[in-house]
C-alpha cells in the first residue's frame, strides 16, 4: 500500500514511523521543516522526526528511549566504507595537489630558464653591438688617419711646388733662366700667375657649378690666358676636387677643359645626376616650404640647362623621353642612355 503523507500527519505513531522507508521518512521530515544533510542516515532522520513530535506534544517523551536502535553490522560496514572512501578521496586530492605543485614548480623552472636565456641573449647582443661599434670606430679612425696622411702629403707637395715656383721666380729675376721656361708661371707676355691667384674664387664643394661659372667669368673679365686657367683654378681645390686633379696626368692637368670635365664628373654634375636630384629631392624638417620650393626649382632649372632646354618643344621632348624611359625595362633603358637620344621618335626607334 503506497505511503499517504496526509494520513500519517493526521495520526502519527511510533509503529508507523518504524515501518517507513528512507524516502518516506525524508518526506515526513521535510513536511515538518526538519533540516538535515543529504547523506544523513535513515535512523538519524527518524530520531529527528521523533524529537520534533515529542517537542510538539504529539508523542510522549518515552518514545525516544524505546526508539534508540543498536547499530547493526551493516551500519558499521557502511561507516567503514564511508571512512575508506573519505580516505581515498583525500589521497586523490593530495595526489592532485602534488601534481599541481609539481606543474607549478616545472613552470617556474621553465620561466627561470627562459629569463636566463633572454638575459644571456641580451648580454651577447650588447657585447656584439659594442664589438661592432669598436670595430667601426677603429675603421673610422684608420680612414681618418689615412685621409690626414694623404692631405699632409698633398700639402707637402703643394708647399714643395710653391717653393720651387718661388725659387724659379728668383732665378728669373736674377737672369739665371729665361722667361719662356714652361716650368714657371710667367709666359712670354709677362703674365704672372702668382699675382692672379688671389683673384680665384673660393672653391665650394656643395656648389661646384657655381664656382666654375664664377671662375670662367673672372677669367674672361681679367683677360687671363686660357692656357693658364688650369693652373689658376686648381690653386683653390679642396677635398674630392683636389684628389681628382692630383690623379690627372701632367698633360691633362694643363688642359683646362679636361680638368673641368673631370671635376664636374667627379661631382656628378651631368644631366642624369641633375635629373635624379630634381626627382629625389625631398623637404627636410628644418626647411620652410618656400625654401623647399626654391631648391626644387633650382634643381629643375639645372637639369633643363644641362640638357640645353630653351623652348617649349625641347622641354616637351625632355618630359616625353623621360617618361618613355621610365616605362621600359632596365636593359633597354641602359641602351637608350648610352646612345643619348633626346627626341622621342629617335628613342622609340632605338628601343625597337
Amino acid at each position: 500500500m503506497p505511503f499517504n503523507l496526509d494520513k500519517f500527519v493526521a495520526s502519527p505513531s511510533v509503529e508507523e514511523i518504524d515501518s517507513l522507508k528512507k524516502s518516506e521518512i525524508v518526506k515526513v521530515a521535510k513536511h515538518y521543516g526538519i533540516e538535515f544533510q543529504p547523506l544523513t542516515r535513515k535512523d538519524e532522520i527518524k530520531r529527528y522526526v521523533l524529537e520534533y513530535l515529542v517537542d510538539e506534544g504529539v508523542l510522549p517523551s518515552t518514545v525516544l528511549e524505546t526508539a534508540i536502535t543498536v547499530p547493526t553490522d551493516n551500519t558499521f560496514e557502511l561507516k567503514r566504507l564511508e571512512i575508506e572512501m573519505n580516505k581515498e578521496i583525500r589521497l586523490k586530492e593530495m595526489e592532485r595537489e602534488g601534481e599541481r605543485e609539481e606543474r607549478e614548480r616545472e613552470e617556474r623552472e621553465r620561466e627561470r630558464k627562459e629569463r636566463e636565456m633572454q638575459m644571456q641573449k641580451e648580454k651577447e647582443e650588447r657585447e656584439s653591438k659594442c664589438k661592432c661599434k669598436r670595430k667601426k670606430r677603429k675603421g673610422e679612425m684608420q680612414m681618418q688617419k689615412e685621409k690626414e696622411e694623404r692631405e699632409m702629403q698633398m700639402q707637402m707637395q703643394r708647399e714643395k711646388e710653391a717653393r720651387e715656383y718661388e725659387f724659379r721666380l728668383k732665378q728669373l729675376e736674377l737672369g739665371v733662366i729665361k722667361a719662356s721656361d714652361p716650368k714657371i708661371g710667367l709666359d712670354t707676355r709677362g703674365f704672372d700667375v702668382s699675382k692672379h691667384v688671389k683673384f680665384v674664387p673660393k672653391f665650394q664643394e656643395d656648389n661646384v657649378e657655381k664656382f666654375v661659372n664664377h671662375f670662367e667669368k673672372l677669367g674672361e673679365q681679367l683677360k687671363w690666358p686660357r692656357d693658364k686657367w688650369s693652373i689658376l683654378i686648381q690653386s683653390n681645390f679642396t677635398g674630392k676636387a683636389q684628389e681628382v686633379y692630383s690623379a690627372l696626368s701632367i698633360e691633362d692637368s694643363m688642359d683646362y677643359d679636361k680638368v673641368k670635365k673631370a671635376i664636374l664628373q667627379a661631382y656628378e654634375l651631368v644631366p642624369e645626376a641633375y635629373r635624379q636630384k630634381f626627382r629625389k629631392y625631398r623637404k627636410t624638417d628644418t626647411q620652410t616650404y618656400v625654401e623647399f620650393a626654391y631648391q626644387k626649382e633650382r634643381h629643375f632649372d639645372r637639369w633643363c640647362a644641362s640638357k640645353k632646354v630653351s623652348t617649349f618643344d625641347t622641354l616637351r621632348q625632355l618630359m616625353l623621353v623621360e617618361e618613355f624611359k621610365r616605362c621600359v625595362n632596365d636593359d633597354i633603358k641602359t641602351h637608350l642612355e648610352e646612345n643619348k637620344a633626346d627626341n622621342l621618335k629617335e628613342v622609340a626607334n632605338l628601343a625597337d
